[in-house]
């Protein structure tokens, strides 16, 4: 137990959540039962383009206005969100080095439809755990839990703060002519841009 972690579900995540799972060995629990947080890793991701950083974001149904609990977040589909971010995705890292290599794997999550932001998640979490060779069991919370007695990164990883990773070191990225290093992105730029070395890197 000591050496689990628990995180939120989180979009396509930023390096530093991967940091966090390599760093500790035990099982991964995943937030269920959490009332969905605003503006967090939960629902958006970000890449390097080539004119900086893009927020990816998948829009979520919006209730009435009591709060939702992470299980029963759905996904809207009113708007071709899934063409846009796969072609995005392409325009980005279609020149790296190992795009091509990941292109199959990625592609379904943006043709297939889920009906809950957390299901959706989930199954890309445990693509991404694959491609970074990290074997790692998920489990899920049974209730919302305020502490836990291991590491705690639910709230850690945010858009909105500083990176849990101090001082990361850089990686080669596409544009970085242009823009100089942009750390902690979603795990797939360095996974594109890395392939294999990934794991090695976190």
């Amino acid at each position: 137990m000591s050496n689990s972690i628990v995180l939120a579900a989180s979009y396509l995540p930023p390096v530093s959540y991967f940091h966090a799972i390599a760093k500790n060995e035990g099982y991964v629990l995943l937030e269920k039962y959490e009332h969905f947080p605003k503006q967090t890793y939960r629902n958006r991701a970000r890449i390097a383009t080539a004119n900086g950083v893009l927020d990816l974001i998948v829009p979520i149904q919006h209730g009435r206005k009591e709060r939702i609990a992470m299980k029963d977040i759905r996904i809207n589909y009113d708007h071709d969100w899934q063409r846009l971010h796969w072609l995005s995705m392409q325009t980005a890292y279609r020149s790296s080095a190992y795009f091509e290599y990941y292109e199959d794997d990625f592609r379904p999550f943006y043709e297939k439809k889920y009906d809950f932001l957390l299901d959706y998640n989930v199954a890309q979490l445990e693509l991404l755990l694959k491609c970074l060779k990290l074997k790692r069991a998920i489990n899920f919370t049974d209730t919302y839990e305020k502490e836990y007695p291991f590491a705690d990164f639910r709230d850690a990883i945010h858009p909105k703060k500083e990176s849990i990773m101090k001082d990361p070191k850089p990686y080669y990225q596409l544009f970085e002519d242009r823009h100089g290093f942009l750390p902690d992105l979603s795990v797939v730029d360095l996974i594109f841009n890395q392939g294999p070395q990934s794991k090695s890197y976190l």
